[in-house]
């Protein structure tokens, strides 16, 4: 499926991968043969992580900008250079808009969104140097189709795509190239006590958005859905009249994540994204 002599060598940098979609990634980058650094707020999980995939793991708050300044610095200082930075990092938080703390919806735009920011402004003058580079997005396909329940989540992501695409517009006779990732509903612990959700949302693994991320790297594309026919189907949706789409959002139940959500399966990811508030 993918011709690994394209990614021996290369070096790529995942924020937020000492677990779920980042280590997938990792681990599909490594059996690539690329060289790999993961970057983590959680130091002790990710170098434990990074010493069983044959990984270097290094201390990242994608929050703030001098730490994910050191985070690439480090991974060009231990490996000599810089092919690919995949900005991962992000929190899902679930409920209704109105009752949502505003130090987590804070929290949900330094991590989804600024924390990319800062990733490709750092990232892109080492790649603009090298003329030769590719900076991968982690989206969601709640940045194209948004959900009730996730309100600032779903706007984070629509924004990430919007910057990967304005980004890229941009720098398009770089020889740099850029790609927004959009998977459905991932099987992690973000997605934790959402069981009911999987009727009307496909379920993927982390493995299969990994596997994105690598086939992006061999055969670049600006949007990737995951799974790929969601692309077409919000195209087609997109051209029918506001009554139909709501009508087929009502049918469907698309509310189903706020309203059916097991918070019990959920609190182990809710406590753990809580401590992340300032």
């Amino acid at each position: 499926m993918f011709n690994k002599q394209k990614l021996k060598g290369k070096v790529v940098a995942i924020t937020g991968a000492a677990r779920g979609i980042g280590l997938a990634t990792a681990e599909a980058m490594i059996a690539q043969g690329a060289q790999v650094s993961i970057g983590d707020i959680d130091l002790e999980l990710a170098e434990k992580e990074a010493q069983r995939i044959g990984a270097k793991a290094f201390k990242l708050d994608v929050r703030n900008r001098e730490s994910f300044a050191q985070f690439i610095q480090e991974t060009i200082d231990h490996f000599g250079s810089l092919y690919s930075l995949v900005n991962n990092a992000g929190i899902m938080p679930m409920g209704a808009f109105l009752d949502e703390d505003p130090a987590l919806a804070d929290a949900q735009i330094d991590i989804n969104f600024r924390g990319v920011i800062y990733g490709m402004q750092l990232a892109l003058p080492h790649l603009i140097q090298a003329k030769t580079g590719h900076i991968v997005n982690i989206a969601s396909f709640a940045g194209r189709f948004a959900l009730p329940g996730s309100a600032v989540y779903s706007g984070t992501k629509f924004a990430v795509v919007g910057l990967t695409e304005a980004v890229a517009g941009e720098y398009r006779n770089s020889g740099i190239e850029f790609t927004a990732i959009m998977p459905s509903k991932v099987l992690t612990e973000l997605t934790s006590g959402t069981d009911n959700a999987s009727k009307i949302i496909p379920s993927v693994t982390p493995q299969q958005v990994a596997n994105a991320v690598v086939n992006a790297l061999i055969k670049p594309r600006l949007f990737i859905a995951v799974p790929d026919y969601l692309q077409m189907l919000h195209g087609i949706y997109g051209t029918l009249p506001q009554w139909v789409q709501k009508g087929t959002r009502r049918v469907l139940g698309d509310d189903g994540i706020l309203t059916k959500l097991d918070h019990s399966a959920h609190a182990g990811y809710a406590n753990r994204i809580d401590q992340l508030k300032k």
